[in-house]
């Protein structure tokens, strides 16, 4: 290209004019999506100049201002670099192998658009100007204040409708709810019921409390009915922990019809639910019900912010059926978590009474729909929703044997083995598509993933120094 940067040839602005042909949302972002997508498929190669910003400003027919923007996004994810007086040019690729790329660690992407670290900066100096600095650091009533409960109410409308505060309980992390859940509704010796696949910690908060979790048979809707209340009447069971939506690990999403049938068989047998639903809002709109929202009696409604906004706020919100289960739910929770932490509280009030936690979640949302798009394109499977995905594997690899040889390739994913309790089920990984720090990140880590379940490596030992 000439030295002004400009599209040197017909043929040079005819790639670029294709920026804008295709894609969703705002130009500057369709304008990155593009940059990205022509790295990846080799149209624009590393080291190649990049057309200055006026000249494709103009080239495009958009104002300078989004050519500025979706530089500066390409730039942040090292889509792009500047040279000086040279100029821009097309970056060069990380070096991937020279670091271990989680693929198994469930957290929400990085906002498409936003910047957290200013978000962080602002929302913090928002609370600090508006709260007393003394009253952040000490102790503060388990479960949260009015205005946390009220966000919580608040952030909890779209699943549940309106739900009153005093119903509210603010808890630090979906860990600790879970743990005083089980402290709360059953007793040393009892056992708590649950689908086959589930997530890992509740068996493990079990078994710390001394209750034991006992697996219901399914089928391609989900916990069965009939299994269900045969486990009830056999193990005189109290609790039972359904993720009915997006389901950890499988994804899966139980129907209405499920859901009513099972509340219809927790409600003849006295069982009390506890719904983990961390990624409804991933599903929406089009997704069933929430079990809470069908029948909020019988149902303990637990939604974290880890999955939909950042790990790091720490905070969870459980919705209780009436203001007695509240009062027994804090009682439990304040043996081992006096309170959530006042600053990170306040933030995540502030952010869902601002308006800002639902703009974070929306670039989230946004972000984690196409990183399905090209671990779809990648693994060849169907595009989900949410922020992992669920890989059955071929018949020469076993789960565990994947997940050793994913890790001598600087990968870490989740085997099935992971989340089983019960008899084993088939062989398969979890694929967590958020902790990666950009795209081009996932889209190489995921190449190597294909790669490796295409070759047939499960007999030969793992290499170990």
């Amino acid at each position: 290209m000439t030295h002004d940067s400009s599209p040197g040839t017909a043929a040079e602005a005819a790639v670029w004019a294709l920026a804008m042909a295709a894609g969703n949302g705002p130009r500057y972002l369709r304008l990155v999506d593009f940059i990205e997508s022509a790295v990846a498929q080799g149209t624009l190669a590393p080291g190649e100049r990049v057309p200055a910003q006026r000249a494709l400003a103009t080239l495009l027919d958009v104002d300078l201002t989004t050519v500025t923007r979706g530089f500066n996004e390409a730039r942040r994810r090292g889509l792009i670099e500047a040279r000086g007086p040279l100029g821009t040019f097309i970056a060069a690729p990380r070096a991937e192998l020279l670091q271990r790329v989680d693929l198994s660690m469930n957290i929400p992407p990085p906002p498409v658009g936003l910047a957290m670290d200013a978000l962080l900066r602002e929302g913090t100096s928002h609370v600090l100007m508006r709260s007393d600095a003394d009253l952040l650091m000490t102790y503060h009533v388990g479960g949260g204040g009015r205005a946390d409960c009220a966000a919580g109410a608040k952030w909890l409308q779209p699943m549940l409708g309106n739900v009153a505060p005093d119903r509210v309980a603010v808890c630090p992390g979906a860990q600790a709810a879970l743990a005083a859940l089980i402290l709360a509704f059953t007793q040393p010796g009892e056992t708590i019921l649950a689908e086959p696949l589930l997530y890992p910690g509740l068996p493990h908060a079990a078994a710390q409390l001394g209750r034991s979790v006992q697996a219901v048979a399914t089928d391609a809707d989900g916990m069965r009915p009939d299994a269900l209340e045969a486990a009830c009447r056999k193990h005189g069971a109290r609790l039972v922990y359904l993720n009915p939506t997006l389901q950890n690990p499988t994804t899966a999403t139980m129907p209405e019809s499920r859901r009513l049938q099972i509340l219809r068989v927790a409600e003849r047998c006295g069982a009390r639910i506890v719904e983990d639903d961390p990624y409804w809002r991933f599903a929406a709109p089009g997704a069933p019900a929430p079990l809470a929202r069908l029948a909020p009696q019988q149902v303990c409604y637990l939604a974290t912010l880890s999955k939909t906004l950042s790990p790091g706020l720490r905070t969870a919100y459980l919705a209780l059926p009436d203001t007695a289960a509240h009062a027994r739910l804090l009682a439990a929770l304040r043996a081992f978590s006096l309170m959530a932490a006042p600053l990170t509280n306040a933030l995540a009030t502030h952010w869902i009474e601002d308006g800002v936690a639902e703009q974070i979640f929306a670039g989230v949302k946004t972000e984690a729909r196409e990183r399905q798009r090209i671990a779809a394109q990648t693994l060849g499977v169907s595009a989900g929703a949410g922020i992992h995905l669920w890989y059955a594997l071929p018949r020469y690899w076993h789960a565990r044997d994947l997940a050793a040889a994913a890790s001598t390739e600087g990968l870490a994913v989740a085997p099935s083995t992971a989340f089983e309790h019960g008899d084993p089920t088939a062989d398969a990984i979890r694929i967590s598509l958020g902790a990666t720090g950009d795209r081009a990140q996932l889209q190489a880590a995921l190449r190597r993933l294909s790669t490796l379940l295409a070759s047939d490596r499960s007999s030969q030992a793992a290499f170990i120094v």
